[in-house]
């Protein structure tokens, strides 16, 4: 008998080192290829997106005599300086609808949206003069589309200039005169879409109301971001509001796309995870067989191994191709299929599709499905320990194991030797 456990330890410890070897090989092939399958994602279909309040301005030129030595002969010359006012921003609409759309890229899921964006702002010409005022748009990022431009004063769509990946028109704004001016965007992004009030430094805002619809409802505000003032929950998302009178802050708007269930290091951590899973199924195979007197051979531990093995190197390989569910529900299928239908020539299918098939579905499945709630992993697996430790207490604490692991000679010889 200790030969027996001496022999199985052994098959446990080199499936041990080839699970370790597979899930290696995951985490290689996903993280390997991740730089090249972020930079092709960024490339087709943009990065994150930060937009900030758009700026007014105009400029005032004044000549300044200066008096200047020129061949011994004092001559007045004149320079001309520019001041610079900014046009104070009295309101801001902004509308924005997120359409979260994932896409999948080797063993990585990437968080991609489509945005529209629409702004209305108010700018009062603070001069007691009609002056050329210069609104700038930046744009969110320079790796990105912008399609359904629309920028415009006052209802009237201005002629645009760009450059340093902002938008600049200029039109003639009367004294005291407040602007409307009017933009908006399709776009779309990676992970995240922010608005920034005025850059990193604290920014004062007045009647700011933003209105941001999603088509997911996992929704996700990152740290140091302010909160929505109100919310509501629709058929397939939020409606959320951020509105202040009057907010002097240093937060920024921002909003996380939900992340997809990730193929890749999730079968590494299964494959990580399966000596556990073999540790139970072979522990209860032992006790099972010991109570019934069956007799398993090491070589019959060794085949249940690699049936074992089977079901995270076929999950392993099959995720680049097919959904995690599904390529989950065939490993699992295949898995049991091998160690029920060897058993039963074995044992017998009775033992085969009872008892064996049901310890393999909890601790290979179920277990390892365990990986899929996210938060709940260990909480799961630690009960389900608990329970499988109760359940062989209960039903093992009347054998006497010490008669158990006696090794009896057989009766032929003992009458030989008298």
């Amino acid at each position: 008998m200790t030969k027996r456990i001496i022999a199985i330890i052994f098959i446990f410890i080199l499936t041990t080192i080839a699970w370790a070897i597979l899930g290696a090989t995951i985490l290689t092939r996903t993280y390997d290829s991740k730089g090249i399958s972020s930079s092709r994602v960024e490339s087709t279909w943009g990065t994150h997106q930060e937009q900030t309040s758009p700026t007014a301005l105009f400029k005032t030129y004044t000549q300044r005599p200066q008096e200047v030595v020129e061949n011994g002969i004092k001559v007045t010359r004149y320079t001309t300086e520019v001041t610079t006012t900014d046009l104070p921003l009295e309101s801001s609409k902004i509308d924005v609808n997120l359409n979260l759309e994932h896409r999948q890229k080797g063993l990585l899921w990437y968080s991609t949206y489509k945005v529209d964006f629409m702004g209305r702002y108010a700018f009062r010409n603070i001069s007691m003069l009609e002056q050329p005022v210069e609104f700038h748009l930046k744009f969110p990022t320079q790796q990105a589309i912008y399609d359904n431009l629309t920028f415009t004063v006052d209802g009237v769509p201005a002629t645009l200039t760009t450059s340093n990946n902002a938008a600049t028109a200029t039109i003639k704004i009367g004294a005291g005169k407040t602007a409307q001016l009017v933009v908006g965007y399709s776009s779309q992004g990676l992970n995240e879409w922010r608005y920034s009030f005025g850059g990193s430094d604290v920014s004062q805002v007045r009647d700011f109301n933003l209105s941001m619809k999603t088509n997911f409802k996992d929704i996700d505000f990152p740290d140091n971001t302010l909160s929505p003032s109100t919310k509501a929950e629709t058929g397939n998302g939020w409606d959320l509001t951020w509105s202040y009178k009057n907010l002097l802050s240093g937060y920024q708007i921002a909003m996380a796309m939900p992340e997809k269930l990730q193929p890749g290091p999730l079968a590494g951590r299964i494959s990580f995870f399966a000596p556990v899973s073999l540790f139970f199924f072979f522990f209860l195979m032992l006790i099972i067989t010991t109570m019934r007197g069956i007799d398993l051979h090491p070589m019959n531990y060794f085949f249940l191994a690699a049936a074992f093995f089977s079901f995270h190197l076929l999950l392993a390989y099959l995720v680049d191709h097919i959904s995690i569910h599904a390529s989950f529900a065939i490993a699992a299928a295949v898995s049991i299929f091998l160690v029920v239908s060897y058993l039963r020539l074995v044992v017998g299918i009775r033992f085969a599709s009872r008892e064996a098939a049901l310890a393999q579905f909890i601790y290979l499945i179920m277990f390892s499905y365990a990986f899929f709630l996210k938060g709940f992993t260990g909480l799961a697996i630690t009960i389900g320990s608990i329970l499988t430790l109760f359940v062989v207490m209960q039903v093992t604490g009347r054998v006497r194991w010490a008669e158990k692991f006696t090794v009896r000679e057989p009766v032929g010889e003992l009458n030989l030797n008298t």
